[in-house]
């Protein structure tokens, strides 16, 4: 945790800061982990260091410094322990192979050509590499067709190709954090999708249950307006605040779809002419949403028909499924700018503090299940410190020593039930063994 706040993250310069740190001289009483020491300690305590980090959370909202009623949802990139080349997609694999199939034409050629021996012999070589970079190629393609993924990384296959800033593409994890609104720590992180699209109900699922609170409220920008997502939260008593997004008609001139008027008790639209649209009540998959459609006869014959649509069909609605979801999430916050401005100042400066200041903007461990143990130690850190600003430190030092103590008579009685139980089991065996050796069978 002291190295990680004072961005000395590697196990090379945690040990060296050993060796020539005072404070860490007396922090660790001496000892001088080496490096592969300190490597396999954070690469085999992954679960730990997540359990650590709630039991502090726990520990905070029972200090009542974190509530549990708001949670402001947001997340943040860093890079992985893998390059952008050795990154691979369909399209990326594909461009590789012609490349190198060009390169084979281009070398048969010249070997055609060719006269001398020495010549063939170098050309020959040549398209042996190539072959064999084909070949690496092609298996690479076979990894991606059964992972059944768009992309596949080769040193660190749970890393992803996401946008860190600006359309800048990197190999990284796409983090996810939760933060309480009373004082802004940490309640919890996730590491998943490149984006944030099926990221909140886990999110705020995860908190919930971690905090024990009936219901919450969430915050979050528009990269988390997903029906689907806040329908799970709907369901689990979670109310969201998620910044709506703009519908995806088209604006080419004709009647938008925010000028159809619909009745949701009887499941019908009423266009600008004053037609009903009517839906057969099937549903359908339109890319990764399932909609209905709804349309009307009243478009043959339409007075208004050049300013609604150009379709020969007449025109047609498409209403997603979880419609009414979105439509009631947008209504919140319109209804509330001053709570879902809160956003930024829950979420915003924490990120800052950790990339900016303590140097967290790439990982160095591989796999999602150890960067995410980078992240708890982070988080841990930051909540500590947070909370010796706000409680101070004289305060923070009674608490815990007060746990300390609780902990230890704990422990002691325990112990005594312990001792007691295997008290009770030697009594036991020794009459057991007493009667079979002075009892005969009758």
């Amino acid at each position: 945790m002291y190295g990680y706040r004072h961005g000395l993250r590697s196990s090379s310069k945690l040990h060296q800061a050993c060796l020539v740190n005072v404070e860490l001289w007396w922090l660790l009483k001496g000892l001088k982990p080496s490096p592969r020491t300190i490597l396999y300690f954070r690469k085999n305590n992954a679960a730990a260091f997540k359990k650590a980090f709630q039991h502090f959370v726990l520990m905070l909202k029972e200090w009542k410094l974190i509530e549990g009623e708001t949670i402001a949802i947001d997340s943040f990139k860093i890079r992985a322990q893998n390059s952008l080349k050795n990154n691979f997609n369909q399209k990326k694999i594909d461009r590789h192979l012609d490349y190198i199939d060009g390169k084979l034409a281009d070398y048969h050629q010249q070997l055609d050509r060719a006269d001398g021996v020495e010549q063939k012999q170098e050309i020959e070589k040549k398209i042996a590499h190539q072959k064999s970079k084909k070949k690496a190629y092609k298996d690479i393609e076979r990894e991606l067709e059964e992972s059944g993924q768009s992309q596949i990384s080769t040193v660190d296959p749970d890393a992803r190709g996401v946008v860190l800033h600006c359309n800048v593409v990197n190999v990284g994890y796409n983090i996810q954090a939760g933060f309480d609104s009373k004082y802004k720590l940490f309640v919890n992180a996730q590491t998943g999708n490149v984006n944030d699209t099926h990221a909140l109900a886990d999110m705020a699922l995860e908190a919930k249950e971690l905090l024990g609170v009936e219901k919450m409220n969430t915050i979050t920008d528009k990269g988390y307006t997903t029906g689907a997502e806040l329908a799970r939260c709907a369901e689990n008593n979670i109310t969201t605040y998620s910044s709506p997004k703009e519908h995806s008609s088209q604006k080419n001139g004709l009647y938008d779809m925010q000028d159809f008027v619909y009745d949701p008790k009887n499941d019908t639209y009423t266009c600008p002419a004053g037609d009903v649209l009517y839906t057969n009540g099937s549903i359908y998959n339109k890319r990764n949403h399932r909609v209905k459609h709804y349309k009307t006869k009243a478009c043959n014959g339409c007075a208004v028909r050049h300013l609604c649509t150009k379709n020969k069909n007449g025109r047609f609605i498409e209403r997603g499924i979880y419609q009414e979801e979105l439509e009631q999430n947008a209504a919140r916050v319109d209804a509330n700018p001053e709570y879902y401005r809160l956003r930024q100042q829950i979420t915003e400066h924490q990120f800052g503090t950790l990339k900016r200041q303590w140097g967290f903007t790439h990982t160095l461990v591989r796999r999602k299940e150890h960067v995410l143990s980078e992240v708890y130690i982070c988080f841990s850190v930051y909540n500590l410190l947070r909370t010796l600003q706000i409680i101070g430190k004289k305060e923070l030092q009674q608490r815990l020593k007060a746990l300390y103590l609780n902990l230890r008579l704990i422990l002691a009685h325990l112990e005594a039930i312990l001792r007691n139980e295997l008290f009770q089991k030697a009594h036991l065996h020794l009459l057991s063994h007493h009667y079979k050796t002075t009892l005969k069978p009758i």
